[in-house]
């Protein structure tokens, strides 16, 4: 089946994008006239623009509708106000063989008691979606607007001045949203990112997509704004430490694993896979992710061995990439809590069978700015 198009399809094309596969979406992974590289420091110095149209859209609606969202995903929705939008996972039930493996790792954007707006990612969409719908009570709607609403992503210092000239709002705290109108669209517009960079992402009917990324980039010309594709988005989220879904979550790797308990809330009576999650917690995971800093000139990759002293594998990288910003390799790896691996401890990755000495650090590997 061929894959699905952004509605910024075209734009891409003519901007000479290198396309692939991402989720089941054609999707840009870099541009001409620069590459991975520039685009990556255009979001740690300027700014950058990414369309992230892949990314799934729902809406859930009804008498309760964020009550019944929170009962069913992990953090807890009473912790935000309308307004606002938070992080959030969607794991597997209690009784399932995996029970507390993640689904997919989502932002729940909350207009009020009885609507709220979800943001998974692409390949897991409609499996969330179904999940919910299966379990939402009478007069609760759970709808995919997949294909009717684009998401673009404006990330980097300078990216507050792009919306001002576009006349949107800007001034946000970190994780709220408005709605305003910028060069005629109504966009909503959210101070959040994947990047470690201040930044916003933009919710815009589809058939009004391109009007807002041509008005973008006008805006930001005179700043230095680039197209950006979802080469640098995975290089600037590894930076950060940032867990990206198949890699560092997944059915298989839990909450507590990937250490995102911290968007797990705890003392909230019900969500999927609490108990599994809670006897996790308490009785301490078999493994746990960490950061992996090169010594040498290697690039690890997802999947390969991380080693010891005495050559005995001791756990696997999940994401690894060259790091434009440090110029090393780094990488966030999966390690055996058994291996007792702390901060500072040395041990190596099996880099086509030549291993490769790293470092154990603690992410981000660079300075956040999210806020």
């Amino acid at each position: 089946m061929s894959p699905l198009t952004s509605p910024l399809h075209d734009r891409h094309v003519a901007a000479g994008a290198k396309l692939a596969d991402f989720g089941g979406w054609s999707m840009p992974i870099e541009y001409a006239g620069g590459g991975v590289l520039a685009e990556h420091t255009a979001v740690r110095e300027g700014v950058g623009l990414f369309d992230v149209s892949h990314l799934g859209t729902g809406t859930v609606r009804g008498p309760g509708a964020a009550a019944f969202v929170d009962r069913c995903l992990t953090n807890d929705l009473g912790r935000i106000a309308p307004g606002q939008a938070q992080y959030t996972l969607c794991c597997l039930p209690d009784g399932d063989p995996r029970a507390g493996g993640v689904v997919d790792d989502l932002i729940v954007y909350l207009h009020g008691p009885d609507e709220v707006l979800l943001i998974p990612n692409a390949a897991n969409a409609t499996e969330v979606l179904d999940r919910l719908r299966a379990e939402a009570p009478d007069g609760v709607v759970v709808e995919n607007r997949h294909e009717e609403v684009a998401v673009l992503a404006l990330q980097g210092p300078r990216s507050l001045q792009v919306l001002e000239l576009l006349g949107l709002p800007g001034e946000l705290a970190y994780m709220s949203f408005v709605t305003g109108t910028g060069a005629g669209v109504e966009v909503t517009v959210c101070r959040t990112g994947y990047t470690g960079e201040h930044g916003y992402e933009l919710l815009i009917a589809a058939d009004r997509a391109t009007e807002m990324w041509d008005a973008v980039l006008e805006a930001g010309q005179d700043l230095g704004i680039r197209t950006c594709g979802l080469g640098a988005r995975d290089t600037l989220r590894t930076e950060m430490g940032y867990p990206l879904h198949g890699h560092e979550l997944s059915v298989d790797i839990t909450p507590v694993q990937a250490r995102t308990g911290w968007a797990v809330g705890w003392k909230k009576p019900a969500f999927w896979g609490r108990e599994a999650l809670l006897a996790e917690r308490a009785a301490g995971p078999v493994r746990i992710l960490w950061g992996l800093e090169v010594t040498g000139r290697g690039i690890p990759r997802a999947g390969m061995a991380v080693l010891d002293a005495a050559g005995e594998r001791v756990g696997e990288v999940t994401s690894g990439t060259f790091s434009p910003t440090r110029k090393v390799g780094i990488a966030l790896a999966l390690l055996d809590t058994a291996a007792g691996a702390e901060e500072g401890t040395e041990l190596a990755v099996d880099v086509r069978g030549r291993p490769q000495g790293v470092r154990v650090v603690k992410p981000p590997f660079v300075p956040s700015h999210v806020r």
